[in-house]
């Protein structure tokens, strides 16, 4: 059997296995366009549906179960419910939830966060880290009095700042230069040609959505450099990558942005994100410094996602769980490779700490250029032939592991990849 018919073969499996979840999705379509109101849910021929969640696993409407390796995208660091985050919430919830006004416990995880990040002076909040970049290129343009923001190839710092494949036609219209991730040698070119006019660079320290893909620490480093020397600001987008550490991926790095981002995991689960840096830029949000930017949003300092934070930061997100965590994701990311490679895949694993990416093609993978001959039915066999199995990853390959994740559901999901081999489809 070919690629193409086993592709064919395995989405009819997967059909026929769940009526129920079919069902749901053509009545999703007569109200919702594509069945969904987020588009990176949906997969051929049709997702399934969640009926239950708890700790590291769910159930669909079908009655199958999975253990979750994908975390909802990173933003399920935690698992599906637990309980510091759900005592905190039912504490909030008895107080009254629609506010309309300052109180305590956005101060509280304001100081959590800044406590966490040296680079981050103060902070503000808001409800998702699209929401976050949008609010930190309006501080740095203003900051700057510049227009042009270098962002890279293949990058995603939310629905409308999306790099991969070209224009966008949903990107906002800032003054793009776009650039080759990890390659210095063509931000620097940029910086000769245009530097006076560069108000911030905007990058992932390492491209989640794009396949996780690393930077580089000489890139990054450079990239530092290149702001100091033009007086540009370097905003990190560590909505993904602030899990790698008590103060992510830059604390690691030992590189110091100006801005930085967050979002998806810090609230537990709940809406959340965040922006924020040196004060002196942060300054232009606050009056009484002379600031004039203001900085709407109904439910940026909700009650339920600002006492999620405070618990997940003071009990549950230790130095030592995040530490293990990343450890276990290096672990399987060497296994999984050395499984491709033993049966002879042409497949590759990228990424850094528990956030890996599944590719169709050989490593090593540092651009959105080392992909271009993947074969994304090989990702789609592996997508299915883990389902089948009981482990639910992102059909692009994406896996984010959880904190709930135990090395033996590894051991048991190792056991499944060694079985994968599309040629005896």
């Amino acid at each position: 059997m070919n690629l193409d018919d086993a592709v064919a073969a395995a989405r009819r499996a997967y059909a026929d296995k769940r009526p129920v979840s079919r069902d749901w999705t053509d009545r999703a379509r007569t109200v919702q366009p594509g069945g969904n109101t987020r588009s990176v849910l949906d997969f051929a021929p049709f997702p399934f549906r969640v009926a239950t969640a708890e700790g590291r696993e769910f159930h669909d409407v079908d009655g199958h179960g999975y253990i979750d390796l994908l975390g909802n995208y990173t933003a399920g660091l935690l698992g599906h419910n637990p309980e510091p985050v759900l005592d905190a919430v039912r504490e909030a919830l008895d107080n009254g939830w629609v506010l309309g006004s300052v109180h305590v416990n956005e101060v509280r995880f304001a100081e959590l966060l800044v406590g966490r990040f040296e680079a981050m002076q103060q902070v503000r909040f808001t409800n998702s880290g699209t929401e976050a970049n949008l609010m930190a290129l309006a501080v740095a343009t203003h900051h700057t009095g510049r227009r042009k923001v270098v962002v890279f190839a293949n990058g995603y710092h939310g629905g409308v700042l999306t790099f991969a494949g070209g224009s966008n036609p949903v990107n906002v219209p800032h003054d793009w230069v776009i650039c080759r991730y990890n390659d210095l040698a063509d931000v620097t070119g940029v910086f000769e040609d245009h530097g006076d006019d560069i108000a911030a660079i905007l990058v992932e320290p390492m491209q989640g959505s794009g396949g996780c893909i690393a930077g580089t620490p000489p890139f990054l480093s450079g990239l530092r450099d290149l702001c100091d020397a033009f007086g540009s600001l370097l905003v990190f987008d560590e909505v993904m990558t602030s899990r790698f550490s008590r103060s992510g991926a830059q604390g690691l790095l030992g590189i110091r942005p100006d801005l930085t981002t967050l979002g998806k995991y810090l609230a537990g689960g709940f809406t959340f994100g965040a922006f924020g840096g040196r004060a002196e830029v942060m300054g232009h949000f606050d009056p009484a410094a002379g600031g004039v930017l203001g900085h709407a949003g109904t439910f940026n300092n909700n009650v339920l996602s600002m006492a999620a934070g405070v618990a997940t930061l003071t009990e549950v997100l230790t130095d030592e769980v995040l530490r293990e965590t990343h450890e276990r994701g290096d672990r399987l990311r060497a296994a999984m490779n050395a499984a491709f490679e033993g049966n002879g895949l042409p497949m590759h694993v990228s990424g850094v700490g528990s956030l890996l990416g599944v590719h169709g093609t050989t490593g090593p993978i540092t651009s959105a250029a080392d992909l271009a001959d993947s074969d994304d039915r090989l990702k789609e066999l592996f997508f299915f032939h883990c389902l089948d199995a009981g482990f639910y990853l992102a059909r692009r390959g994406f896996i984010a592991l959880s904190i709930e994740i135990t090395d033996a559901d590894i051991e048991a999901f190792l056991e499944v990849v060694r079985r994968f081999d599309p040629r005896s489809s």
